[in-house]
């Protein structure tokens, strides 16, 4: 089983994406990120084994929240001034120049990419290959590197990098809390603050029509 699962794990978190990288259109980011949260839901519903109260626990969020509030008042700024420095021009560009643009990404952004997104790098992947990586702190890391590759899509070492960052704080809040709706508050928060402060164009699929 063990084995099964590694390789199951590899196809799914390795191969898949790099496949996609290949042959990736903007219009497909979306239709892929819901047909990996389908089939993680899926696989996560069959399994007997699998607590689906994890899957909308609000007493994890409750307990949580402090912790991921403090959190964002550090890394929430910090971005804004890596962008800064790095590309200022982009700073608040999305609220600036299309805020509707903006109102619908705030909105959208929570429902139609994190919530599939959580489902499968944190629910379904921290469930389903606990036995691949035993350790909480490498099934964390396992993961977040998962969650981080799969941004190759996106072609740009920014969007690879910040995302198995956030992995690593929205694993440890997942598995702290066995709440994907804590998980998911807090990848919502940063992704919602990357788009409105300037990174999301990495993020997007003007990245890769741009490559």
């Amino acid at each position: 089983m063990r084995l099964r699962r590694a390789i199951e794990c590899v196809v799914f978190f390795l191969i898949a994406p790099s496949v996609l990288a290949l042959v990736m259109h903007p219009r497909l980011v979306f239709p892929a990120i819901w047909a990996l949260g389908a089939i993680a839901l899926a696989l996560l519903l069959m399994d007997r084994t699998f607590d689906r109260a994890s899957l909308w626990s609000a007493r994890g969020l409750r307990t949580s929240l402090p912790a991921i509030l403090a959190r964002f008042a550090l890394l929430g700024p910090l971005l804004a001034v890596a962008l800064l420095l790095y590309e200022p021009h982009r700073l608040f560009s999305l609220p600036r120049s299309n805020p509707g643009l903006w109102a619908v990404i705030m909105v959208g952004y929570p429902i139609l990419s994190v919530l599939p997104q959580e489902v499968a790098f944190r629910a379904m992947f921290m469930h389903r290959y606990a036995t691949v990586f035993p350790r909480p702190a490498a099934l964390v890391l396992a993961a977040a590197v998962a969650f981080g590759y799969a941004h190759i899509i996106m072609h740009n070492a920014w969007a690879i990098g910040f995302s198995a960052i956030g992995g690593v704080l929205f694993g440890r809040t997942y598995l702290r809390s066995r709440s994907l709706l804590a998980a998911s508050v807090e990848h919502a928060l940063y992704g919602c603050w990357i788009f409105t402060v300037g990174w999301g164009w990495y993020f997007f699929g003007g990245s890769i029509v741009a490559r």
